[in-house]
């Protein structure tokens, strides 16, 4: 006798959205120039969906003991690093450098050393990190794998990802340069990392330090937002709208409100992604001191070129393939949209990631024509 086990499936329909394109003066926001604040296939196959069902928000986060845990002392993290010889440097940032490590039983991980002489000044950072990666588990998070805290050493352990990051890939430091299809998906898998931080983890989670140079890609090019040095929690409050802060983050991915009120709220985020996006589609940093005055600021620039309905020029040169108009609108649209200077004129990352998946469908109907 055989016997079998029916499981009923459940399907939302997808709402279907539209969004508004922001049309204010970008003249207005005074911040964004301040630099002195702290060819194509034919035929392109469809991605699977990738992300899991989200957790409910009302779940509990895995604790750190019991999240795939890497149990190592200082001395085994300085025998994985070969003293952590300079030749298994794979990143530096303002927490300190990133190492490769290969484990005694032949796992690689990254481990993050913070850098002594801010010892004391990155105790915050460091346990702000820590705290927050241990409740967080998705697929498109770096996943942390364990933590040393001992002596005058503060080392973060988290799962490697092979592939550099985005800005690398986008510099052509990485060899093949990334294809349309790429690019989208890439950042479909970062709106799905801010959506999940912002609306399902546990507790609603502002990452303040979205960027290119922050996404890490795995082999099979799909992405995994890192850096949790300057996360922060969401509001306990539910009838609070804001946290207030010291401003944190990176010159052209910081959002002006913020800058200007110290008020941090998920749509810092929103506006950060929306720089990011820019500069996926572009291939330029949000600003470029090396070019004429009027191109320096990427959004002013972006902005400009959009109003004058010259999208296809603002599109990466080093990306051969040609995009279908519409898409390009549409894409810019978004980006522009999420770069508001006023952040109630910004969509939410759910919004977001369902704006993407509609403009992929877009896409692919307009690869297949082609």
């Amino acid at each position: 006798m055989g016997c079998g086990l029916l499981c009923p499936c459940f399907y939302r329909k997808r709402k279907a959205t539209t969004h508004s394109v922001i049309a204010k003066d970008l003249n207005s926001m005074d911040s964004v120039s301040s630099l002195d604040v702290n060819s194509g296939p034919e035929k392109v196959p469809p991605s699977p969906l990738r992300v899991p069902p989200s957790p409910s928000r009302f779940s509990m986060s895995p604790k750190l003991t019991r999240l795939a845990s890497i149990h190592l002392n200082l001395n085994q993290v300085t025998r994985a690093t070969h003293n952590f010889s300079p030749s298994l440097r794979i990143g530096e940032g303002g927490f300190g450098t990133v190492y490769k490590a290969q484990l005694e039983d032949g796992q690689m991980v990254a481990i993050k050393r913070a850098k002594k002489e801010h010892y004391e000044k990155l105790q915050t950072e460091f346990s702000s990190e820590v705290e927050l990666l241990a409740k967080i588990d998705h697929r498109n998070l770096v996943k942390l794998l364990g933590f040393v805290d001992q002596g005058n050493e503060r080392l973060i352990i988290t799962e490697y990802v092979p592939n550099g990051s985005l800005r690398e890939h986008l510099d052509g430091q990485r060899g093949k340069i990334l294809d349309f299809n790429q690019r989208l998906e890439i950042s479909i898998d970062v709106a799905h990392a801010l959506t999940y931080l912002h609306t399902y983890a546990e507790k609603q989670i502002i990452h303040r330090d979205v960027k290119s140079s922050n996404i890490l890609l795995t082999e099979s090019m799909r992405a995994k937002v890192a850096d949790f040095g300057f996360a922060r929690l969401g509001p306990l409050d539910a009838d609070q709208t804001h946290i207030s802060t010291k401003v944190k983050g990176t010159v052209g991915y910081l959002d002006p409100e913020y800058m200007k009120t110290y008020q941090l709220t998920p749509k810092s985020d929103v506006y950060s992604f929306g720089i990011l996006l820019i500069e996926v589609l572009t291939g330029r940093r949000p600003v470029e001191l090396k070019r004429p005055a009027d191109e320096r600021v990427t959004l002013r620039w972006a902005f400009r070129k959009y109003n004058e309905g010259t999208v296809v020029d603002m599109v990466d040169p080093l990306l051969e393939e040609k995009v279908d108009g519409e898409v390009l609108m549409k894409l810019f649209a978004l980006a522009i949209q999420c770069a508001a200077p006023i952040r109630t004129d910004r969509p939410d990352m759910k919004t977001v990631s369902e704006q993407l998946w509609a403009i992929r469908a877009d896409y692919m109907r307009s690869a297949k024509r082609a």
